[in-house]
């Protein structure tokens, strides 16, 4: 095996765990959460990290067999538009009292992010167009994620911190 291919490899190793990771957490928020709208989005989230997952495993098969790398076509994908991508409306009714949901949006952010970068190094070491392609594609698809948790993390950090009094004024 190339250094090339043993790379290519472990990076789709590291991939798939974290997207295992990503599942994990959703779910666990999925469970944790109070609010409807956000058990929904979270059960949605770790759906769409079972299918990054998926699309990992069929092209580490392929980089084993030397078959050629299949396009994505994505079955599911999280709707977080709106006002509100995450959360109902009702969650600022009890906003001082959402610490998991605060956190929830905190650590699934750091877990998009850190992914994000990761495939992003994937695709800038990807030699293969289709291969670069594919991890662009894992890339953006993680910042729709993203952007909609720091979305809604933004619309209720400072009613948080001043319902919670965390903030230093």
């Amino acid at each position: 095996m190339t250094q090339k291919k043993d790379e290519l490899l472990a990076g789709l190793k590291e991939a798939i765990l974290t997207e295992e990771t990503g599942i994990q957490f959703y779910a666990a928020a999925a469970a944790r959460t109070t609010d409807t709208r956000g058990r929904e989005v979270f059960e949605q989230l770790a759906r769409d990290e079972a299918e990054h997952k998926h699309w990992l495993r069929r092209q580490y098969g392929h980089v084993v067999e030397g078959t050629p790398w299949e396009e994505m076509k994505p079955v599911f994908h999280a709707d977080l538009s709106g006002p509100d991508p995450i959360f109902s409306a009702q969650l600022r009714a009890r906003i001082g009292e959402a610490h998991w949901e605060m956190t929830a949006l905190s650590v699934g952010l750091a877990l998009e992010e850190a992914t994000i970068t990761r495939y992003r190094d994937l695709a800038g070491a990807a030699d293969q167009p289709d291969v670069r392609r594919f991890f662009e594609e894992l890339a953006k698809w993680e910042e729709s994620h993203a952007a909609a948790l720091s979305r809604q993390s933004g619309l209720l950090r400072e009613s948080y911190w001043h319902e919670a009094r965390f903030a230093p004024f």
